[in-house]
């Protein structure tokens, strides 16, 4: 089974309650609660999360993935990253192939999946309209990321989903005085950078239903960058 908090490292589990407790965003928590009150119809029957969502994974994990920000019919719903929706349905299989999750399929919280080695977090914890969160909202968000992070101190890899979960990347290694401009790292998928920390940031198209229908992602895209991240992992 997931974790229980009371297993958790005790800086995570306090990290958690407030990341679910947040209440710093109002437009935002206007939507998540909206939507998880209205719910979709293939989903009435459910209880709607309606909360943000706190990262999943294993606190020893040596790679970490950083997505977007709950899907609002998916994490909003289910209360886990990349659970219960599309994206979810296109990457846990490859988790599993790669040996990062035990079970190819993520449909709730109490599913029994578990992440080996693995971490996934977001540059924003609520479900925002559209997909696209404010500035705003990802500078509020970070004060939660630059902690999970820095508590998360075995990371390696750093897999970035998207060209938001990318710049929340540069925008953690800025504050953390890893960088000091943005300027030398380009988003495109596949692309891998060496950070002056050790760790390696690699760059990936996010897996959402528009890029995966459309085939800018490929499953075989997306495996490769995860069998990377396992090498470099390991190397």
């Amino acid at each position: 089974m997931t974790l229980q908090w009371s297993q958790m490292p005790a800086w995570l589990n306090q990290l958690n309650r407030e990341v679910i407790s947040c209440t710093k965003c109002p437009w935002l928590v206007e939507y998540r609660e909206k939507i998880a009150r209205e719910k979709r119809r293939a989903y009435l029957t459910c209880d709607y999360w309606g909360k943000p969502v706190p990262g999943f994974g294993d606190a020893d994990a040596r790679v970490l993935v950083m997505g977007l920000a709950p899907g609002a019919h998916g994490s909003n719903r289910t209360g886990r990253p990349f659970t219960g929706d599309a994206s979810g349905n296109f990457m846990y299989p490859v988790l599993f192939e790669t040996g990062f999750a035990s079970q190819p399929s993520a449909t709730s919280r109490e599913d029994g999946l578990q992440l080996r080695d693995l971490y996934i977090t977001a540059a924003v914890r609520c479900a925002p309209p559209d997909n696209k969160p404010l500035p705003q909202e990802l500078i509020t968000c970070a004060t939660y990321l630059d902690r999970e992070i820095i508590g998360l101190k075995k990371v390696r890899v750093v897999v970035a989903l998207g060209k938001i979960g990318f710049d929340a990347c540069l925008g953690h290694a800025i504050r953390a005085a890893v960088i000091s401009s943005r300027t030398p790292y380009l988003f495109q998928h596949g692309a891998t950078y060496r950070m002056p920390d050790g760790k390696t940031l690699i760059a990936s198209y996010h897996p959402s239903n528009q890029n995966t229908q459309t085939g800018k992602l490929t499953r075989d895209m997306f495996l490769k960058v995860f069998k990377q991240a396992k090498a470099l992992a390991d190397s």
